[in-house]
């Protein structure tokens, strides 16, 4: 076996123990705390049938898988896709400060998200939320309307795309802050919690639909990690070695942008796992995007878990926004990037 490989499969496994480590501590910290070891034999015994003896009561039980379990897979579905949607930014962009905020993908689905809020449209759409329908639609037409803006005789380029990102980012903000002077008082606190990342339990259905999103977007992003890989070089590096540049630019573009909204739907605007996670990985595995990309995802997944955990937990019962939480942990990591040699030649 391929040296290489045989590292990848170590990381991975690494983190997947990790992983499920993080579940764990989520699962069992919070108002009610729960032992570390009753928290697992719950979850080994549900997920796995292990036959351990009855040592946990029903109320733990219920804690953990009904409580605490379905907001942990919102927060590892998230914390997956926005840490994937950075790197695939950053090396499309070129841009070290990439991430799907800056592009714009996060603001359309929170105009979505207002829209839906601030006229009081039907409570769910074929079975469906509809926060989270036109959350994503937002998304989408966030994609739409970069393209067309960043598109110049035909072909589009990485600084235009950013900027176009820019642009509609800030004009979406306003359009946002416009709609919330007019909503109605009741809905001003939920949005509000939205808009700063609030992981809440989903229904099943929305959680579902999302998860597909988010693995067929992911598996396309995996197959052009090669093309990636490549592109890295630069443009015309790439076409000189036979990579269609325009194609693949707009392929992996937009799989990034819709897994990003998809989860922006369910999750709200959570800030800076895009930027943090794909630096920090990329310092321990390197740059080859067929590992980096599921080791940013995984580690991305653990970090927003241990982030919530913390929301959940630091001044217990009441709740913090987990976007708080990873704005803290960000903000100084933003600064750290602006001002360390070590990036400036990314």
């Amino acid at each position: 076996m391929n040296y290489n490989i045989k590292k990848w499969i170590g990381i991975l496994v690494i983190l997947l123990l990790a992983l499920g480590i993080a579940i764990c501590i989520g699962a069992g910290l919070g108002a009610v705390s729960i032992s570390p070891i009753t928290t697992a034999k719950v979850l080994t015994h549900h997920f796995l049938q292990i036959p351990w003896l009855s040592s946990w009561s029903e109320m733990e039980k219920t804690i953990i898988l009904d409580v605490r379990l379905p907001r942990i897979m919102v927060a590892l579905l998230a914390g997956f896709a926005l840490a994937s949607a950075g790197v695939i930014f950053q090396a499309l962009l070129r841009n070290p400060l990439a991430d799907p905020f800056v592009i714009g993908v996060s603001s359309g689905a929170a105009l979505g998200a207002v829209i839906a809020m601030a006229f009081r449209l039907p409570a769910n759409y074929f079975g469906l939320s509809t926060i989270p329908i036109f959350s994503f639609l937002g998304g989408l037409g966030t994609i739409l309307l970069i393209f067309t803006i960043a598109q110049t005789k035909g072909r589009i380029q990485s600084t235009t795309l950013l900027l176009a990102g820019v642009i509609v980012n800030a004009f979406f903000s306003a359009v946002i802050m416009f709609l919330v002077s007019v909503i109605d008082a009741d809905n001003i606190q939920r949005f509000m919690l939205w808009m700063l990342g609030h992981l809440e339990i989903v229904e099943s259905k929305s959680l579902i639909v999302v998860s597909l999103f988010l693995l067929l977007g992911w598996l396309v992003l995996w197959i052009y990690s090669r093309h990636l890989n490549v592109l890295s070089l630069g443009e015309e590096s790439a076409l000189q070695l036979g990579v269609d540049v325009e194609r693949t630019q707009k392929i992996v573009f937009v799989a990034a942008a819709l897994i990003s909204g998809a989860v922006v739907s369910i999750s709200g605007i959570i800030g800076f796992i895009g930027l943090m996670i794909p630096h920090i990985v990329r310092s321990f595995v390197g740059s080859d995007h067929r590992i980096l990309l599921p080791a940013a995802g995984l580690s991305g997944a653990i970090f927003l878990i241990l982030a919530d955990t913390v929301a959940r937990t630091i001044i217990a019962p009441t709740e913090i926004p987990v976007g708080v939480i990873t704005a803290l942990c960000g903000a100084p990591f933003f600064i750290y990037i602006l001002r360390s040699k070590k990036w400036r030649g990314f």
